[in-house]
């Protein structure tokens, strides 16, 4: 069944088992206070400097001896350590804190991390958006920059896949481009077209793929109908898929910052999910994205 928002997303949290976070280099404002405000629903191990750490958390009006600090030895990748404690069992899924997201990527895909699953990486952006009526995916718009059929294919599993874990039995996606029609001039509409039908032949699990389609006639079925466009799901996707990083980019921070909306973000493609949000990212956005990584992690 859709979720309608985070409200509900963060009430489906709360009746499974609690999940803990690793929050890698947590010596940050934000992301300390996000994990605080989610002490109900997620447990958290604080990976970095302990003294850091520490001051953070007195600024904050925190007790630092109430929290699961683990300090990083030296010489060793605070990612390596995070993902140490999700092989050892303590930890289920990975948050970025005070690390460049290069930095933090680079630690997680190194071979001492062993956390690789031979699966592209890609990143998602939910977003609780004023008018539709449950959580919108956009994907990518932070990883993959131009990707070819095969990357979209795997883009577009990832988050199936996501949303499967979440509870949805199919999902639909939307391969934006800016016309309906397969021209060859342009790619994404070859690739749109072909992503239908791999989803149509049980090429691409858990989820209808409808392109090429614009983002009109996704969300309003009236339009689509104006058009001719047959297209059942008119005006109830929940994934759409970005031709490129630019469109993705731009479409979820319009949704947040000019039609007023709320939004996660996630990588995935990892053994586990990582929350990863823009360094200006408030702590309500950091929030929202723990309870996304706790709500898919198996």
């Amino acid at each position: 069944m859709p979720i309608k928002n985070f409200d509900e997303l963060i009430a489906k949290v709360k009746g499974g088992p609690k999940k803990t976070v690793a929050l890698v280099q947590a010596n940050d404002e934000h992301a300390l206070q996000a994990v605080i405000a989610a002490k109900d629903i997620v447990n958290a191990v604080l990976v970095g400097d302990e003294d850091k750490i520490s001051a953070v958390l007195r600024e904050l009006g925190e007790n630092p001896a109430d929290f699961n600090i683990v300090s990083v030895p030296e010489g060793m990748h605070p990612s390596v350590k995070a993902a140490q404690l999700i092989h050892e069992g303590k930890a289920d899924f990975l948050m970025k804190g005070k690390i460049m997201t290069g930095d933090l990527l680079k630690g997680v895909l190194s071979p001492e991390a062993d956390m690789k699953t031979g699966n592209l990486m890609s990143h998602i952006i939910i977003a609780e958006v004023p008018g539709y009526h449950k959580l919108l995916c956009v994907t990518d718009g932070g990883m993959c920059t131009y990707p070819d059929l095969e990357k979209k294919k795997a883009i577009v599993q990832n988050a199936a896949t996501f949303f499967h874990n979440l509870g949805y039995d199919k999902v639909n996606v939307a391969a934006l481009c800016a016309i309906e029609t397969v021209n060859p001039k342009m790619p994404e509409t070859v690739h749109a077209a072909e992503l239908k039908r791999m989803s149509l032949d049980g090429e691409l699990a858990n989820c209808y793929v409808e392109g090429p389609i614009s983002y009109d006639l996704a969300m309003v079925p009236e339009i689509a109908e104006i058009k001719g466009f047959d297209c059942p799901c008119a005006g109830d996707f929940d994934i759409m898929l970005a031709p490129e990083i630019v469109v993705g980019n731009v479409l979820g921070k319009c949704l947040v910052y000019t039609c007023g909306g709320r939004m996660a973000g996630l990588v995935l493609g990892c053994k586990v999910p990582i929350v990863l949000t823009s360094r200006g990212s408030s702590a309500d956005e950091k929030y929202y994205s723990l309870a996304l990584g706790a709500g898919c992690c198996k």
